[in-house]
Parts: C-alpha cells; sequence; structure tokens
C-alpha cells in the first residue's frame, strides 16, 4: 500500500473517531452552529452510524442539504441528572410548565412551515383550555410569557424554529412583540428519541403525577414575587395520576431484546448477548464512569469473557476512547475532551470549584460527611475568597453552595449519597473515581487562583490577559489530567 493510502487510511480513522465522540458530547449538530464538527459527520456518516449501531444500538440521521446530524441516543433508564435549562444566567432547570409548553408548542409548530411568536402564544393557550391535563397559560401572565420564552428558546437552540425577523425575549416584556419564525418541521420529528410514542403508553383522561424528573416549581430570580409559586399546576383531584418514572420507562422498551435484561431471559443466546453488548457500551460511552455494582450479574459476566473484553476494547479504541479498568468499575478517557459537554472542574461554575476543593474532605473521611459538616467547609471556602462567588452570600449561600458542588460529584460519578440517610442529615461519600484527584493539589492551588482572578473580575479588579490566560490554562491542564 502506498504512503498516500496509508495516510488516507489513517486521516478516515481520525474522522471516524473524532466524530463519534462529537456527537455523544453534542447529539443534535448543525451546520450553522458547529460547522467544523458537522463536516467531520457528513464526510465519513457510514463508518461513524455503523459504529453507533454496533456497539450501542443507536441510529444516527445525517440530513446534509438540512444541515443537521441526529444520533438519536436511548438509555436503559432514565436519567434525571441532566434536566433542560432556562436560557438565562441563572440557568435554572426547567419546571413543569417549561416542559410542557416545551411539548405543546412543539406540537403547534406542525402546522406549518411558518409561524409568528402572537399566533404560537395563542395556540398554546388554547390547547392547555382544552385539555384539563394541562396547567393553563395566560399570555397576560409575565411568567406565563417568560416561561412560554424559555420553551421557545430551546427550541431555537436545536434549530427548529429561527427567527426571520424580531428578538424572541422582547415577548417577556409585551405580549404584543412581534417575532416571525421559519418552521423545520423534519427537524423537529427528530428530536424525539424514544422507541415508544407517549400517545401509546398514556391512557386518556390521564395526568402526569411528578416523578424525579420534575424539578420543582420553586422561584428563581428569573420570576417576581407575585410569580412564585405559578410555575407548576395541579391536576384535578378526580382525574387519574400516572407515575412519571413509569410512564419514561415504558417509553424506553426497545422490543428487539425482548426479555434479554431479566435474570431468567427466554430470548435466543444471540438477541441475549445483543443487549449485553448495547448496554454495557451504551453506559461507558454516556456515564463518566461505570462501577461494578451498577451493572448486573450478566453485564458483568459478560466483560469477564473474552468476547465482552474484546468488544469494549474495540469500542474504544475505534472512537479514540482509553479503556481504564479497575477493581471498582471501567471509565472511557476521552483524551481531546469533546465527547461531552460538561467537564470536571470548571472554572466557569463555582459548584464545581468547590467540588473539587471538598473532595479532599470527602477522600479523608471514609464514613463520609453530611451536608451540615460539608457546608461548614464551603463556608470556609468562601471566608477565604471574599469575592468569589456571589450568589451564594446569602445567609444560607454555604448550604447552597455545598448541595450544588455534592449535586455536580455525583453527576460525575465522583460522590454518591449514602441510601441509609434521608433530610437534611443524608451522608455523602467519596467514591472511588475520587482519587484521580488526589494528585493534584498544585492544580487545585492554581484553580483556587482562577476563582480568586474571576472575583477580582467581577469586582473590576482585573490583573490583565496573560494573568487569565494563564488561569484558564491551570483550568484545563486540570480537567485534561483528572476527566471523570
Amino acid at each position: 500500500m502506498s504512503s498516500s493510502a496509508n495516510q488516507h487510511v489513517q486521516d478516515e480513522r481520525v474522522d471516524v473517531a473524532r466524530g463519534i465522540r462529537l456527537l455523544l458530547g453534542s447529539p443534535l449538530l448543525t451546520a450553522a452552529s458547529s460547522p467544523d464538527a458537522f463536516a467531520v459527520v457528513r464526510r465519513r456518516r457510514k463508518p461513524i452510524a455503523d459504529w453507533f449501531d454496533y456497539f450501542c444500538g443507536w441510529q444516527l440521521v445525517v440530513e446534509p442539504r438540512a444541515g443537521y446530524a441526529r444520533l438519536v441516543k436511548i438509555r436503559s433508564e432514565p436519567d434525571p441528572s441532566r434536566p433542560a435549562r432556562r436560557p438565562r444566567s441563572t440557568r435554572a432547570p426547567f419546571d413543569r410548565s417549561r416542559y410542557v409548553l416545551f411539548c405543546v408548542v412543539a406540537a403547534e409548530l406542525m402546522a406549518g412551515p411558518v409561524t409568528t411568536i402572537g399566533l404560537l402564544a395563542d395556540r398554546a393557550a388554547s390547547a392547555c383550555a382544552a385539555d384539563d391535563a394541562l396547567p393553563p397559560f395566560d399570555t397576560a401572565s409575565r411568567a406565563g410569557r417568560m416561561a412560554f420564552v424559555d420553551a421557545l428558546k430551546l427550541l431555537e437552540s436545536l434549530g427548529v424554529v429561527s427567527a426571520v425577523d424580531g428578538v424572541t425575549d422582547t415577548y417577556v416584556q409585551s405580549e404584543e412583540a412581534k417575532v416571525l419564525y421559519r418552521v423545520d418541521t423534519t427537524r423537529l420529528v427528530r428530536l424525539l428519541a424514544a422507541p415508544v410514542a407517549p400517545s401509546r403508553v398514556v391512557t386518556a383522561g390521564a395526568s402526569v403525577a411528578p416523578g424525579v424528573g420534575d424539578a420543582p416549581a420553586t422561584p428563581t430570580a428569573d420570576d417576581t414575587p407575585d410569580d412564585a409559586g405559578k410555575a407548576g399546576a395541579t391536576p384535578p383531584p378526580d382525574q387519574e395520576l400516572i407515575d412519571i418514572d413509569v410512564l419514561i420507562a415504558d417509553m424506553l422498551v426497545e422490543t428487539r431484546y425482548g426479555d434479554a435484561a431479566a435474570e431468567a431471559p427466554t430470548v435466543s443466546d444471540s438477541r441475549r448477548n445483543l443487549w449485553l453488548r448495547h448496554s454495557v457500551i451504551r453506559r461507558l460511552v454516556d456515564d463518566p464512569v461505570v462501577y461494578r455494582w451498577q451493572l448486573s450479574a450478566a453485564q458483568l459476566a459478560y466483560l469477564a469473557t473474552p468476547t465482552g473484553r474484546t468488544m469494549v476494547r474495540r469500542a474504544a479504541e475505534l472512537a479514540g476512547f482509553e479503556l481504564e479498568e479497575r477493581a471498582e468499575g471501567y471509565l472511557f478517557v476521552d483524551p481531546d475532551g469533546i465527547a461531552t459537554d460538561s467537564r470536571f472542574p470548571d472554572d466557569a461554575s463555582s459548584a464545581k470549584i468547590a467540588g473539587l476543593m471538598l473532595l479532599d474532605v470527602l477522600r479523608a473521611a471514609p464514613a463520609g460527611l453530611t451536608i451540615e459538616q460539608l457546608a461548614i467547609e464551603a463556608g470556609r471556602i468562601l471566608a477565604g475568597l471574599p469575592s468569589w462567588a456571589k450568589s451564594y452570600r446569602s445567609e444560607e449561600g454555604a448550604h447552597r453552595l455545598a448541595r450544588d458542588a455534592v449535586t455536580e460529584l455525583r453527576m460525575f460519578g465522583l460522590a454518591a449519597l449514602d441510601t441509609g440517610h434521608t433530610g437534611a442529615s443524608a451522608v455523602v461519600r467519596a467514591l472511588p473515581a475520587a482519587a484521580r484527584y488526589r494528585d493534584h493539589r498544585e492544580d487545585r492551588s492554581r484553580l483556587t487562583d482562577v476563582a480568586s482572578s474571576a472575583a477580582k473580575a467581577a469586582t473590576g479588579d482585573v490583573t490583565g490577559d496573560a494573568e487569565r490566560g494563564a488561569a484558564r490554562d491551570a483550568e484545563r491542564d486540570v480537567a485534561s489530567g483528572g476527566q471523570a
């Protein structure tokens, strides 16, 4: 084989690996928002699609003319840790009303290729009024308009609607705002990544009860005092309530596996092995770390076989991951950090910086610490950096910082809440993956400087671009050296 042919093969291998990881970080890639990433996926769509189909059982749809690529990721179980978030400075999670409006607006957008914000809002209000199971949507309420705009802006970010004339945010101030949209209905129908449609698992006249996937309807900085508590709605008492967790689980049923996940499956060995391969590798590419105790006995047995080990190693190699296998579990490490939309630590997040600082304390306490004990430690961090983390300077700021830091640590598989404890005295324990950060004391010190620099910038005491650049480099060093 000539050197040029070898180079072509190598270039394709690099492109395929990069395309796989890009899609894992952003399952919906668009030519408008990520032209370089989309170009890689479009160019190598066949081998990339084959990888996802074989190792994960996921479908990849690439529409070159429409300018988007959609990876239809299906989790084996619901994950409430990554809610949709409001496109505002608070980044607060969607509440029930916003999720409802997102779905209602999406349904109304199927009416045609163009619409206006006023027409869309009126149709959404009529749809909510016509269905007793839905919370009301009042366009005269500022809170209602804000929830509507949040849902609409999420659809904008997904490329479903694009403003031709006007700005979406203006509707918050006035229901008379004029905005014209172009609607991409083809992309809209690609959004739902569920084997079973919701309409097939919900009975007529039923109302969905809040579950783990529901964010509480608590007021945020985005809400006015008069609007507090209006975000959600309680269904009429005579309606049948559906458990949201059961609903989502029913939507995720994949018939091709049959009862392969059962302890005593009746399906053929080939279908059982297909489920084992897909379920294990899905967890590895979708979760920061996979502990052995999180896997079933069948999945652990599969990973212990020559076939299972070969499949996992091959999947990692083709996708450009580094496979780490420890006594406690498995980890796919992305050396480029492109397979995720969230990194730990992150100098833009006070909670993540605090989480990194609290890891040493947690690792020194094998039995775990309560939230109250961590709040005391968080208070010390706040006292040591008086100009940092302004949003946590309230009376309960240290407790909120500790809770938010623990949320981040749990999301990255670095800590867990002891299930034997409930309420405010819940015990937080460091998980084995936290040991990846034990050798980063110097980086912690530099990350503290990042927090200090951020605080100075917020108060106008900026020491120069060179210092800020060094701080960003320090954070990147920590992320690449200990990414979970």
